[in-house]
């Protein structure tokens, strides 16, 4: 699940310039919960629990949990904190959800109208995308740039120190702000182009 939600802030924030991190395991062995293979017991060999900073080019920090060992979560996939507010942003797993907005010196979440044509556009929308756009907002170099982070962040945490990343990526173009319902009418008006 890593790549989804790196590439998501690489998009967010930029790409990463360095890396910091700490990783653990919390059991030896571990018991498989679907599949073909489900109840099986397995042993664990790699680390189950890493945190880290990704500290960005643009001089953002991001940190990072990625863990088999929490059962469940109250906290958004992504979260941005900001000067004048917090963005709380869906799964980039799931392709779609609400954004929620907390303004600085607000009293609650108010949740944004999407802004953009990918309203419950599902899986298939990253392929339309790039046909209409012409330009893949998720190519080579960001899945390359995406690997060098992850590998790093568990050297980091192997090592105990600061890793600077071999790779960068020019931050990927956002998708456009056009109506939603250009997208889900299919009118050609949607330029694919910011």
């Amino acid at each position: 699940m890593g790549p989804y939600y790196i590439s998501a802030l690489v998009q967010l924030l930029g790409p990463v310039r360095a890396v910091t991190g700490a990783a653990a395991r919390l059991r030896g062995e571990r018991v498989i919960g679907s599949g073909p293979r489900a109840g099986e017991r397995i042993p664990v060999q790699v680390d189950s629990h890493v945190s880290g900073v990704l500290e960005h080019t643009s001089g953002a920090l991001s940190t990072l949990t990625t863990s088999f060992d929490g059962v469940a979560t109250t906290a958004a996939p992504i979260e941005v904190h900001g000067e004048t507010g917090t963005l709380a942003v869906p799964d980039p797993n799931h392709f779609d959800g609400v954004v929620r907005h907390f303004a600085l010196g607000g009293t609650e979440w108010r949740t944004l109208e999407p802004s953009a044509g990918y309203v419950g556009g599902g899986r298939g929308v990253g392929l339309l995308d790039f046909v209409r756009a012409g330009e893949p907002r998720a190519g080579g170099a960001l899945g390359l740039h995406v690997l060098d982070i992850m590998t790093a962040l568990l050297r980091a945490a192997d090592e105990g120190r600061r890793i600077t990343l071999t790779t960068s990526v020019e931050r990927p173009a956002p998708v456009p702000l056009t109506p939603a319902e250009a997208w889900q009418t299919g009118e050609t008006r949607w330029s694919g182009r910011p």
